[in-house]
């Protein structure tokens, strides 16, 4: 099993109807700014303990790390239903909102603010990865004061949309709704947790054994019948009604103050997402220069999509250089 370095602990906090769950490390101190780390899409918080156990010792006597497990996903979900002796129940909602993320994101830093007894508008330092990394740099727009420095992990955006795009979108959004009501949505499940980390080593092949099965536990939990369940809610699979509109989060982007760092994989991972020119690495970095032309961009050697897990010390040390520069 997977040695771990920099042991973890978990809080759970009452945010806008969410029981969220927090992992933390490290300890705060009033001259150093904390760390938010954001997982992304079908992930959980305890993804970047790996790149946590990279860090100094030391590094963490002086800083305080905060991952949240956004809602719907890992142990956060609807008050009435969080209870931590049922890992599997996630409510009744039928979709999740873009836009909540970042409403959940600004109570948590306002929370934080105030339990660690620092100004209202106390800025932290934000890292994100792929989802993470998007709501990161909205967040980064929307409220530049509160984000002192900003590392985006793997976070390209998507493709442009068109209105014209609109109505299927709509229909397509009712009819995934209508699949979830009816069971036909789910998940896939696994028979045992060697099951769950062997899918996790067939999505990423670069993912150590030890590591994988480490992960299984936190990524997945057994139901009554013994089968493991991915500690995510069905619901996220049902597609955004709204489209992604390039020209609104570029003019979000061109609101962010805080130094950005950008950390991609040299495999380029979005080739295998997107059809061939339907939207690419150069067209990602075109919309970096338009808004944020001084964003320092870094490419990650053998490593793909998930490089906090590949290269979790590399990373590590990219994240400890970047936030000294602004101390």
């Amino acid at each position: 099993m997977y040695p771990i370095r920099h042991p973890s602990h978990s809080l759970y906090l009452p945010l806008r109807g969410f029981r969220h769950h927090l992992r933390q490390w490290g300890q705060h101190r009033p001259d150093a700014t904390p760390l938010l780390l954001l997982h992304g899409w079908m992930d959980v918080s305890a993804s970047w303990q790996f790149m946590v156990d990279a860090l100094p010792p030391a590094w963490l006597t002086e800083r305080l790390i905060v991952a949240p497990d956004w809602r719907g996903f890992g142990h956060s979900r609807p008050l009435e239903c969080a209870k931590p002796s049922d890992p599997l129940a996630y409510g009744s909602a039928d979709h999740y909102q873009f836009a909540d993320y970042l409403a959940d994101l600004d109570a948590l830093i306002a929370h934080l603010n105030a339990e660690l007894g620092r100004p209202a508008g106390a800025a932290f330092d934000v890292v994100g990865h792929s989802m993470g990394g998007n709501v990161a740099m909205l967040y980064a727009g929307v409220r530049p004061a509160l984000v002192r420095r900003l590392v985006n992990v793997e976070g390209f955006g998507m493709p442009a949309s068109q209105p014209e795009q609109a109505p299927q979108r709509y229909a397509r959004w009712l009819d995934e709704i209508g699949a979830l009501r009816q069971g036909t949505l789910a998940l896939k499940s696994y028979p045992s947790a060697q099951a769950v980390a062997q899918r996790l080593r067939k999505t990423n092949p670069r993912l150590a054994p030890e590591k994988a099965d480490w992960l299984a536990s936190h990524w997945a939990a057994p139901d009554a019948s013994g089968q493991w369940q991915v500690l995510g809610h069905a619901a996220h699979k049902i597609v955004n009604p709204h489209l992604y509109r390039a020209d609104e989060v570029l003019a979000v982007w061109r609101c962010i103050r805080a130094p950005l760092l950008v950390v991609e994989a040299q495999a380029d991972s979005l080739g295998q997402w997107y059809r061939q020119g339907e939207y690419t690495r150069e067209q990602f970095h075109q919309r970096l220069q338009a808004a944020q032309p001084q964003c320092r961009i870094e490419q990650m050697p053998d490593a793909g999509h998930m490089l906090h897990h590949d290269q979790p010390a590399a990373l590590a040390a990219l994240l400890q250089a970047f936030f000294a520069d602004g101390a």
